[in-house]
């Protein structure tokens, strides 16, 4: 090499973090002063830890990485550094780096004593072998938008299934406790501890071969687990087991069925992980080769670890949210009334759906109620917000309105005194002021004789009325303002509608959702309710099916009333209150 090609005397070299992406070459590697402060931080270093440049530069590379050989000191011959009470010296070794978002890298680094023109010293600490903790990363990053994607249980046992094949295993099984899959206690509260094997249920499966021949259940199956097996030991344990090269002659003696499984497939390695959230056990899941020749090895195992442990906190928040919608839905179902009667002179006919499983049960309530000279008041109502409290708010505004109604007050002085009733029931903090209990409603008074019909709404939705020919509309009936704003502004609104007319009420959460407005929705309900000649039942069945084809936010209900057709019925006036 000639004296023009000769590199100049060894310096500090200058690392910077690229603002364009990084090539795929990158060098994962970091630049320390004398003083252990990160001065230089590469693009290979941002993509495999992290950190940004301007989150790392200036800080004690002690705070970043782990450092290397923390228990053991600097060897004869080698130069060191301290940073703090940790020992680093030049060489190369593997260390336990943990990444920005928490979870630990094991990687193969050299460190490399600087010393620049000045004579001040420095550290470079370059990966030397970050190709497997790249892609691990790259994996678990896809695992963050593969698994957890809803609140359903069982979706996300299988979510974590459908990952692991082909990426990690042949074929994988997700067991919950009976008790998680149905959204009940976890399983260090159902009796483990005193020696007594769980129940299990399949949640999720998943295969390189059509059929699934490795499975002995399928998905929502109860699953028999043997006493002795690695199962128990790792439910008891709480660690992880990996069995290499499987012996399946072991497997036959515990379990008959599972070693000719094993044999008939060619299963020749396993890994059994438990999973658990928050220091509780909720199942475990297994991982099996069969095409693929390679024995699970410890980087497998670390893995499938760090998979599970990220499915185990969306396992552990459905499993939550599903007790909560269970209890919210018992609750509810209690707080509303059972099948509606009408009367010989009104049918009735009622539908309630539910808002979608993310978004958990709301506060919609539907009642019919007698009132004096045969007339019939019908409601809906919506109160604020979902779960167990929107459930019991919503009981005690039903009760508070049956109180109101069996004084025969009008529709728009009823609702007067149901907003002052709230405002007095409502919760108050230590300071007094009283919590919000906001909610719409629609009350209305049907009488068949006379064929009147007096309406006031709460900040809801209109009634809607269909003609006994079929011909849908919306009567003008003032808004007002919706239930416990204090601000008890409502009229009533009186008409006077043809025998075998339909009146339907509803919830806003029929009629619209992200996809269309109001107005579109009421209009498509209108078309849907349009038929003469059918049923309650039909109309009511087909109207709610229709509006919620797609998955929806808020609770769906809708009240349909029709009075009977009756001959030699004569017309008189509303009864005097």
């Amino acid at each position: 090499m000639s004296g023009a090609e000769k590199a100049p005397a060894a310096r500090a070299p200058r690392v910077r973090d690229a603002p364009a992406p990084p090539p795929e070459d990158t060098a994962a590697a970091v630049l320390l002063d004398a003083d252990g402060l990160v001065t230089g931080w590469t693009s290979g270093a941002r993509r495999l830890l992290g950190h940004r440049a301007e989150e790392v530069l200036g800080r004690a590379a002690h705070d970043l990485i782990a450092a290397p050989d923390t228990e053991e000191g600097p060897r004869p011959g080698h130069r060191h550094w301290k940073l703090g009470h940790r020992q680093i010296r030049s060489g190369r070794r593997t260390v336990r780096v943990r990444h920005r978002d928490g979870h630990a890298l094991e990687l193969t680094v050299r460190v490399s004593r600087l010393t620049g023109r000045s004579g001040r010293t420095g550290w470079l600490v370059a990966v030397a072998d970050d190709r497997a903790a790249v892609e691990r990363l790259a994996l678990l990053s896809e695992a963050g938008t593969r698994i957890g994607t809803t609140l359903d249980v069982m979706r996300t046992a299988q979510e974590l299934a459908d990952f692991a094949v082909p990426r990690l295993a042949d074929y994988a099984s997700v067991d919950l406790v009976e008790a998680v899959s149905l959204g009940g206690e976890p399983l260090s509260r159902v009796g483990l501890d005193a020696g007594r094997v769980p129940a299990f249920r399949r949640a999720g499966v998943a295969s390189v071969h059509e059929g699934i021949p490795e499975a002995l259940w399928t998905c929502g199956a109860p699953v028999f687990v043997p006493p002795n097996s690695p199962f128990v030991r790792v439910l008891t344990l709480g660690r992880p087991y990996i069995e290499p090269v499987m012996d399946a002659s072991t497997w036959g003696a515990l379990d008959p069925q599972r070693g000719r499984l094993i044999a008939d497939n060619g299963i020749h390695t396993v890994m059994i992980v438990p999973i658990q959230a928050r220091g509780m056990t909720l199942g475990i899941g297994v991982f099996v080769r069969t095409d693929n020749p390679a024995p699970f090895e410890q980087d497998d195992l670390l893995l499938a670890e760090e998979l599970v442990g990220r499915a185990a906190l969306s396992l552990d928040n459905a499993n939550r949210y599903t007790r909560e919608r269970s209890t919210a839905l018992a609750l509810q179902r209690n707080l509303l009334p059972g099948a509606l009667a009408g009367s010989d002179a009104v049918e009735i006919g009622c539908r309630y759906c539910p808002a979608d499983l993310d978004h958990g049960v709301g506060g919609d309530w539907y009642d019919v109620i007698e009132l004096p000279g045969d007339r019939l008041a019908l409601v809906v109502g919506d109160v604020v917000g979902h779960g167990i409290n929107a459930a019991a708010t919503m009981g005690r505004l039903r009760t508070a309105l049956r109180t109101l109604a069996d004084m025969d007050l009008p529709p728009a002085e009823l609702l007067t005194r149901l907003d002052h009733t709230v405002n007095r029931l409502a919760p108050h903090d230590r300071e007094g002021t009283a919590a919000a209990m906001g909610a719409t409603c629609v009350y209305a008074v049907y009488d068949p004789a006379g064929r009147r019909l007096e309406v006031a709404r709460a900040g809801h939705p209109p009634p809607l009325l269909v003609s006994p020919a079929g011909r849908a509309s919306f009567p003008e009936v003032p808004a007002g303002v919706p239930i416990g704003l204090g601000l008890p502004v409502f009229e009533s609104a009186e008409f006077r509608i043809p025998d075998g007319t339909l009146i339907a009420l509803c919830t806003d959460g029929l009629v619209e959702s992200r996809a269309e407005d109001i107005d579109t929705g009421l209009g498509r309900l209108a078309a849907l309710l349009s038929r003469p000649g059918a049923s309650l039942d039909e109309l009511a069945s087909g109207a709610v099916a229709a509006m919620c084809r797609q998955a929806r936010s808020d609770d769906a209900t809708l009240l349909l009333a029709r009075g009977r057709t009756a001959r030699g019925r004569t017309d008189r006036p509303p009864p005097s209150r």
